[in-house]
């Protein structure tokens, strides 16, 4: 979204949580503002702040918008709605993570969901425009009494994500030496709420594929024990063409996940040439 805003010459400013020494500075020659935050005690790679210092108000009164877009859920939604109101501009959520979802895989009590949705009726309905990624959210949202929803269409860069990354290297590493074998590939958070684990039983029916998980995320280590023993390779984090290489290397792409509102990985699987098997849930 940024790179098409600064081409058509946009002024934006961006507001993050970041707590990482290499936190950038700028991104398409756009400043971003670091806020510091803390750690999810569940969920260590995710960062949150209540911006107690109210850095998100000072910047937003140097700054005068048009506009204020706020991605959804996180703490910032509250901030993003104090700041709208005081500063009497339009205030757009953009939903990415299905917090119900969530909320019942990482806090296993009963009613946690329905906690949940009322949180998030609560603070969307204060928005002017709530943007979601398929048409199932938004036939969940509205269902769940969240009002003023809107299908945002989104696309990858298919520059990046294309056949012609197919490379011989990447698919002997992700294969363990063994390119000649069908691999199924999964690029994302290795988190619960995935559902990664479905994936041995796979593995266990068809002993000869073998299985990569390229990603990082809180249940890498329980992931690598739940599947020793098995043709599974962990590559950690991939950026760049590399990334763009294991897309194209594979035979299948799996996303056993019901808990995505979009899946980026899977249209960028199919613009690398992949074919996707995944759940039949979610957006």
């Amino acid at each position: 979204m940024l790179k098409y805003m600064a081409k058509a010459g946009e002024n934006v400013e961006i507001i993050t949580v970041d707590d990482t020494p290499e936190a950038p500075a700028s991104k398409f020659g756009y400043p971003i503002n670091t806020i510091k935050g803390f750690r999810f005690v569940l969920y260590n790679e995710i960062a949150l702040t209540f911006d107690l210092k109210q850095r998100t108000l000072a910047v937003m009164r140097r700054f005068k918008p048009d506009i204020l877009h706020v991605t959804s859920p996180g703490f910032l939604v509250f901030v993003g709605v104090l700041t709208a109101r005081i500063l009497k501009v339009p205030l757009v959520f953009s939903y990415h993570t299905h917090l119900p979802v969530y909320a019942k895989q990482y806090f296993p009590v009963p009613g946690i969901d329905n906690a949940a949705w009322k949180i998030l009726k609560f603070v969307h309905n204060r928005a002017d425009l709530n943007l979601v990624t398929s048409p199932q959210m938004k036939e969940e949202l509205e269902a769940n009494g969240i009002e003023r929803v809107e299908v945002w269409r989104k696309g990858i860069d298919v520059d990046v994500f294309q056949p012609k990354y197919k490379d011989a290297e990447t698919r002997s590493m992700l294969t363990d030496g063994n390119p000649d074998s069908p691999l199924l590939l999964y690029v994302g958070r290795l988190g619960q709420e995935k559902r990664l684990k479905d994936l041995r039983e796979v593995l266990r029916a068809n002993p000869t594929y073998r299985l990569a998980f390229v990603g990082k995320g809180p249940e890498r280590e329980e992931l690598e024990n739940y599947f020793k023993g098995t043709n599974t390779v962990f590559t950690g984090l991939l950026r760049g063409e590399d990334l763009s290489k294991a897309f194209a290397s594979a035979d299948v792409f799996c996303m056993p996940s019901d808990s995505e509102t979009l899946g980026f990985v899977v249209l960028e699987s199919m613009a690398s040439g992949v074919p996707v098997v995944g759940a039949k849930a979610g957006g």
